[in-house]
């Protein structure tokens, strides 16, 4: 079929990757990445000569860190959601007041 390569998702438009869309997860991405380093690390530690204890506790490491990020950025991903979008609140000043003496009648001379 013209236009239309053997590597390109069902569904999509053609020369689209299906992994490089709007809809993509950040947060699934930076996980996926440090799950990758993971088990990247304690490879390499074993490769340069270190223990093999050595290296499972960098893996530990890095596992509770990486969960530790995972839920972490979940957990402020919904409190902006919660806020309408990146809408931020509104600084109430110091007391929590609106203005200037809105709760005493305004200004006294």
């Amino acid at each position: 079929m013209p236009g239309i390569r053997e590597y390109d998702a069902p569904g999509s438009a053609p020369g689209h990757s299906p992994g490089r869309g709007p809809g993509r997860d950040p947060v699934n991405e930076v996980v996926r990445w440090s799950a990758f380093g993971c088990a990247v690390v304690p490879a390499v530690l074993l490769l340069c000569g270190s223990p093999l204890s050595g290296a499972a506790g960098a893996a530990l490491g890095l596992g509770a860190v990486t969960a530790a990020s995972h839920s972490f950025l979940r957990y402020y991903e919904r409190a902006a959601a919660r806020l309408g979008g990146g809408a931020a609140s509104p600084h109430r000043g110091r007391h929590g007041r609106t203005g200037i003496g809105t709760h005493r009648g305004g200004r006294r001379s």
